[in-house]
């Protein structure tokens, strides 16, 4: 979805209120925005249809699964034509390990988001995959130290003024 939504008060409050807390079910929902059950289910079912709400899951703790090092991934590709973002695009969704993958302006084409057991891992997927890759010239990977803040909720805008 690209285009902005004509969002009122309602709404924003369920999306905010889906963000802090996903698994609510609609009485608890409308209830808490000041909804009836039956209105608040068709709203929250248009924002799913319209594609405002992507979709529900459970925020897993990478350590107790052994996922404890995370890593940006800068990659520069080969050469710079269709076929060779389809086959870069190709690999990196064939890749478990990557979690977000974005397409960049500057000096590198695409910065990964990465999270493995350990370095080992990590010199794997840089030497055995990426860089063999005919599609990839340069990796430059930076390993994180510590994270401040992590996929935070999105800012909503405000209310329309009633």
């Amino acid at each position: 979805m690209t285009d902005a939504l004509t969002l009122d008060g309602f709404d924003l409050k369920i999306l905010a209120a889906l963000q802090e807390d996903g698994r609510l079910g609609n009485q608890e929902l409308a209830e808490r925005v000041h909804l009836s059950a039956s209105q608040c289910s068709r709203r929250r079912l248009r924002l799913e249809e319209r594609g405002v709400i992507r979709g529900y899951r459970a925020d897993l703790t990478p350590g107790p699964l052994g996922l404890t090092v995370t890593v940006f991934t800068k990659v520069a590709l080969a050469t710079h034509n269709r076929d060779n973002a389809r086959r870069f695009a190709e690999l990196v969704r064939g890749l478990d390990c990557v979690l977000e993958a974005h397409v960049l302006t500057g000096d590198s084409d695409y910065l990964l988001k990465v999270i493995v057991p350990d370095l080992k891992a990590l010199s794997g997927l840089v030497n055995d995959v990426l860089l063999p890759h005919e599609s990839v010239a340069h990796v430059h990977s930076s390993v994180v130290l510590d994270t401040l803040k992590e996929a935070a909720p999105l800012p909503l805008p405000r209310a329309p003024a009633a």
